[in-house]
């Protein structure tokens, strides 16, 4: 008679009764786990990269062990899996435990809406895709983009496509005087696609925007390998279709020395990952609080430490040292210096009530 192996996860996550409760409150170490990336969720079942070192780097399959069933796991994780982490065919392995994350972007359904839906974890910079023409660019979607992205305690990239339709300058003026970096591309010159590349490279990018704007497109010429679909911008709504279902995080190839770019796709190295989400029409900030969006601008908030208990820093708020530091410059130049971060400051913090546009 074959003899039995215990399984030492067993007894904590696979009770022998439905609903019943572990035998024991005593976690299994773990110790064999190996820890992986989540690069895709998709009905339970979450696409993982275990880099096991050299060139061992592979595709896990995996869920979510039982202790982990109210826990959420997104794009962007870090965790520790096990069972077959072979990565075969047919091979399932099992999540743990998640990771310590270093950032969480979020975002709610509207503003009143207190529960926080994740978008990405331990991303380091937002690139917020938006689209010159066809359609408009709106400012209020990127306003509170940029407020979640500082609420997260990331960088922030305003990626501008379809140069070669309209202008930047306008939406530069807008956003560089608050400290987001911009880049700019052009249908009509592949070659601009590599100045976004060199934004990206050796960080962990998540790219948002609404539908229609050039997303797909631009991970496509980043990623040949990845084949996101791309749709169209509808004539009479001026809007664009979804055409990404999910987020999925993807290796940036680093292009060949001395070519700008590949055309046939093969790449010579990989440097950073991207994160591609869904098109989104809304991005509720009910989760963000004052002083997390005061934080990202350090001048305003080592002044604000004036400002009344209670204040608002709104344009209406009563005695707010803001109005203060501006109205007590030195000089015209200043003032205007002050006067354009102030305003900008109190645009974004309007943003947090107004609509997602």
């Amino acid at each position: 008679m074959a003899r039995r192996v215990r399984d030492e996860h067993a007894q904590y996550a696979r009770p022998s009764k439905r609903g019943t409760r572990p035998r024991t409150k005593q976690r299994p170490e773990h110790a064999d786990a190996v820890t992986a990336l989540v690069t895709g969720v998709d009905r339970g079942r979450y696409t993982l990269v275990v880099d096991g070192g050299g060139d061992d780097e592979r595709a896990v399959l995996a869920m979510k062990a039982r202790e982990l069933t109210r826990t959420r796991v997104v794009v962007g994780d870090r965790v520790d899996v096990v069972g077959d982490t072979s990565g075969d065919e047919g091979t399932l392995g099992r999540i743990v435990r998640i990771n310590e994350r270093t950032s969480v972007l979020r975002r709610t359904a509207d503003d009143t809406d207190p529960y926080e839906r994740i978008v990405v974890a331990n991303a380091d910079q937002l690139v917020v895709v938006t689209a010159l023409a066809q359609p408009e660019p709106r400012t209020g979607m990127i306003d509170r983009c940029v407020v979640a992205a500082y609420d997260a305690g990331m960088a922030v990239l305003l990626c501008l496509t379809k140069a070669d339709l309209a202008s930047p300058d306008a939406l530069r003026s807008l956003y560089e005087p608050i400290g987001v970096d911009v880049v700019v591309t052009r249908r009509d010159d592949p070659a601009s696609v590599e100045e976004v590349r060199a934004r990206l490279a050796g960080r962990t990018s998540v790219l948002v925007g609404h539908s229609g704007v050039g997303k797909s497109t631009l991970i496509n010429a980043l990623v040949p390998a990845a084949d996101r679909a791309t749709g169209v911008v509808n004539d009479v709504t001026g809007r664009g279709r979804h055409t990404s279902t999910s987020a999925v995080a993807l290796r940036l190839p680093v292009a060949p020395h001395g070519t700008g770019g590949s055309e046939t796709g093969a790449d010579t190295d990989v440097d950073g990952w991207v994160i591609d989400t869904p098109g989104v029409r809304s991005f509720g900030l009910a989760h963000v609080e004052t002083a997390h969006l005061l934080a990202a601008f350090e001048d305003l908030d080592e002044v604000a430490t004036a400002c009344p208990r209670g204040c608002t820093h709104a344009a209406d708020a009563p005695d707010c040292a803001l109005d203060d530091w501006v109205a007590g410059s030195p000089d015209e130049a200043v003032r205007a210096a002050r006067t354009a971060r102030l305003t900008s400051f109190r645009r974004l913090l309007a943003s947090r009530a107004g609509g997602s546009d």
